[in-house]
């Protein structure tokens, strides 16, 4: 497998993956993953662009969390994981990753549509790293319900909880301890410019964290923090076989990018380090659409 530095076809520097039908209840694990996603256990290169640094990644467990978790390791990072006790399975193998580079890693589960767990997250991993100075909010919630009618009250309320209310709570307990330098990276989502019918309480939470990425970025900028966000597209994590996809739509995932196939974990976790290094410095409030491709406004 070809690192990130290296030259290559964007077309086939993965596989087309044509994924068997599966399910695995929520939230789903990497390790039961069929065909296994690449998070950038031998793929991703780090140069040294987060060499001090501490990081709290929600959602660190797998899929585009994990990636992230790893890469910023490889670029100098001690991170905190946070993820649910049932991915414990998928949090340890990327925290013996993360070891082996030499770096901390920090497992904290907890479910973040809990209040108290927000803000305990957060002290914990003040605590353990000995400061914080970036934050992902990565952690999601996503499940497919073909008819609008048929969403209920409940999946709604939980939809919102993780992925929106979460991030808030999360943010508001991490600013005090953050300073000039530091950085927050939201997860949104070519959802929130292209939303499937299917996922319509995803798609709304999703551009729901684009206009608080804006107007968050707005505040702290003067206090030279940086907000940005990261929106991708189709990409190959356990979120898509546990109800966030059609089963029977799970062969063709990613096949309608211009690439003409789904991408893999690790080719997010660039651009979240990008927004976290300082080689990013001018850039405030912004969006990276990586998608293959797909048209967004």
């Amino acid at each position: 497998m070809t690192d990130q530095l290296t030259f290559n076809n964007p077309v086939t520097r993965f596989p087309r993956i044509e994924p068997p039908e599966q399910h695995q209840p929520e939230p789903g694990l990497d390790a039961e993953l069929v065909p296994e996603a690449d998070i950038g256990a031998t793929s991703y290169r780090g140069t040294g662009r987060l060499e001090g640094r501490r990081a709290l990644v929600t959602g660190a467990d797998s899929g585009i969390g994990a990636a992230t978790a790893l890469a910023f390791a490889r670029e100098g990072a001690d991170v905190a994981l946070a993820y649910l006790p049932d991915e414990e399975r998928d949090a340890r193998r990327v925290a013996d990753l993360i070891e082996a580079e030499g770096r901390r890693a920090v497992l904290l589960p907890g479910d973040l549509a809990d209040e108290r767990y927000c803000t305990d997250l957060v002290e914990q991993a003040v605590k353990e790293l000995g400061g914080l100075d970036a934050l992902v909010n990565n952690a999601g919630r996503q499940i497919s319900v073909p008819r609008f009618d048929d969403i209920t009250d409940e999946q709604w309320k939980q939809t919102y909880e993780v992925n929106l209310h979460a991030m808030v709570r999360v943010t508001r307990a991490t600013l005090p301890h953050l300073s000039a330098g530091a950085t927050i990276v939201n997860s949104t989502s070519i959802q929130a410019y292209d939303p499937s019918d299917h996922l319509m309480d995803y798609a709304s939470t999703k551009a729901a964290i684009n206009n608080f990425t804006k107007g968050l970025a707005t505040q702290l900028a003067p206090q030279g923090i940086r907000v940005n966000a990261v929106a991708p597209g189709p990409v190959w994590t356990p979120l898509q076989v546990s109800d966030g996809q059609p089963k029977e739509a799970l062969p063709e995932f990613g096949h309608n990018t211009p690439l003409g196939r789904a991408g893999q974990p690790v080719e997010l976790a660039p651009a979240y380090v990008f927004l976290t290094s300082p080689e990013s410095s001018f850039v405030v409030g912004s969006t990276i659409h990586v998608n293959g491709g797909q048209m967004t406004p």
